[in-house]
C-alpha cells in the first residue's frame, strides 16, 4: 500500500504541475500576457511548484530532512540526471547571453545556500533575503529582456509557446481556469501522500530523512522539469532545455528555501551539511565548464553527467559507501 501510495502521489504531482503549468499559460495568454514574461515566470518557476508544496509540507509536519534534502536533491538532479538524460537526446546548446547572465547567479546562489546550510539552520530572515534576491533578479532579467529583444528574450518566449504546444491545444480561459484550480489541488494531495509513503520507506529501509528527501523524494519532484527538458530536446528547442534547468534550480534556491524558510525556519542535517551541500555546489560547477566549452553539452558529456549521478546515488543508498566519505 505505500508502494501505490508513492506512485500515486507522483503521478498527482506530475499531473497537477503539468495541469497548473498549461492552465496558467493558457490564462496569461488570453490576458495578452506577452510570451516573454510567461516563459520567465509560469513556465520557467511553474515546473518547481512540486518541490514547493513538497519542501512546504515536509517542514510543517517536522521533517526537516526531506524538505531540504528535497532542495538541494533535486538540484543535483536537475543538472546530473535531467541535463544529462537531454544531452544524450541531442547536445544541449545555450544562448550565450542568457548564460552570461544565468551562470553567475546560479553559483551565487549556490554559494548563499552553502553559507546558509553551514549556519546550521535556514532562518526566517535568510528566506526574506532569498525572496528579496529572486523578485530582483526575476524583475532585472524581464526588464533587460524586453527592452533589448535579446536572443534570451526569444527563449522564454520559446517557452511559453512550447508549454502552448502540449496537447490539448487551444486552451480557453475557462478550461485554463479549471486546470490551474485541478492542478494545485493534485500537487497539494500528491506532495503529502510523496512526504508521508518516503516517511515510512525510510523508516522501514533503515535510511534517514535525509537521504529519502536527496533522492526518491527529489527525483519525483523534478519530473516535471524532465518532461519539459526531453520534450524541448525532442523538437530541437535546446536552449530551451537548457534555460529550464538553469531557471528551475535558481527558484529552487531563492524560491523555495525562501518560501519554506518564511514558513517555517528548517533545521539542517549534519550530513547535508558535511556532503551533498557541497555535492551540489560542485553540480553547478561542472554545468558552467561543460556550457562554456564550446557554448553546449555534448553528448559524451550527457553520458557523464549520468555517470556523476550514478556514482551519487551509489553513495547515498549503500550503507559501505556512505561510511566511506564518512557519512555513516
Amino acid at each position: 500500500m505505500t508502494i501505490l501510495q508513492l506512485l500515486f502521489g507522483l503521478v498527482l504531482l506530475v499531473a497537477g504541475g503539468e495541469a497548473l503549468v498549461r492552465g496558467s499559460v493558457a490564462v496569461a495568454q488570453r490576458l495578452g500576457v506577452s510570451p516573454m514574461l510567461i516563459g520567465l515566470t509560469l513556465v520557467g518557476f511553474g515546473t518547481s511548484t512540486p518541490e514547493l508544496v513538497t519542501s512546504l509540507q515536509a517542514a510543517m509536519i517536522g521533517a526537516p530532512g526531506v524538505a531540504i534534502g528535497n532542495i538541494v536533491g533535486s538540484n543535483i538532479a536537475n543538472i546530473l540526471l535531467i541535463l544529462g538524460v537531454s544531452a544524450i537526446i541531442l547536445p544541449m546548446a545555450t544562448t550565450k547571453e542568457a548564460f552570461r547572465r544565468d551562470g553567475p547567479v546560479l553559483v551565487g546562489v549556490s554559494v548563499l545556500m552553502v553559507a546558509a546550510v553551514l549556519a546550521g539552520s535556514l532562518a526566517r530572515w535568510v528566506g526574506i533575503v532569498f525572496l528579496v534576491l529572486l523578485a530582483a533578479y526575476t524583475v532585472y532579467t524581464y526588464f533587460t529582456e524586453r527592452e533589448s529583444g535579446s536572443p534570451s528574450a526569444k527563449v522564454h518566449a520559446d517557452e511559453a509557446n512550447d508549454a502552448a504546444d502540449r496537447p490539448p491545444r487551444g486552451i480557453g480561459f475557462g478550461l485554463g481556469a479549471l486546470l490551474i484550480v485541478g492542478g494545485i489541488a493534485g500537487v497539494v494531495y500528491g506532495a503529502s501522500l510523496l512526504v508521508d509513503a518516503a516517511l515510512v520507506i525510510a523508516r522501514a529501509a533503515g535510511l534517514s530523512e535525509a537521504v529519502i528527501g536527496l533522492t526518491l523524494v527529489a527525483v519525483g519532484t523534478s519530473l516535471p522539469e524532465l518532461v519539459t527538458s526531453v520534450m524541448a530536446a525532442i523538437r530541437k528547442h535546446t536552449d530551451v532545455a537548457f534555460g529550464n534547468i538553469m531557471g528551475s534550480n535558481i527558484f529552487n534556491i531563492l524560491g523555495i528555501a525562501g518560501v519554506t524558510a518564511v514558513v517555517t525556519p528548517i533545521s539542517i542535517p549534519p550530513e547535508i551539511a558535511g556532503f551533498d551541500i557541497w555535492v551540489m555546489l560542485a553540480t553547478a560547477l561542472l554545468l558552467v565548464a561543460f556550457a562554456v566549452t564550446g557554448w553546449r553539452v555534448n553528448r559524451w558529456e550527457g553520458v557523464a553527467l549520468l555517470g556523476c549521478y550514478a556514482a551519487y546515488l551509489a553513495v547515498q543508498l549503500s550503507p559501505g559507501a556512505r561510511a566511506l566519505v564518512g557519512l555513516a
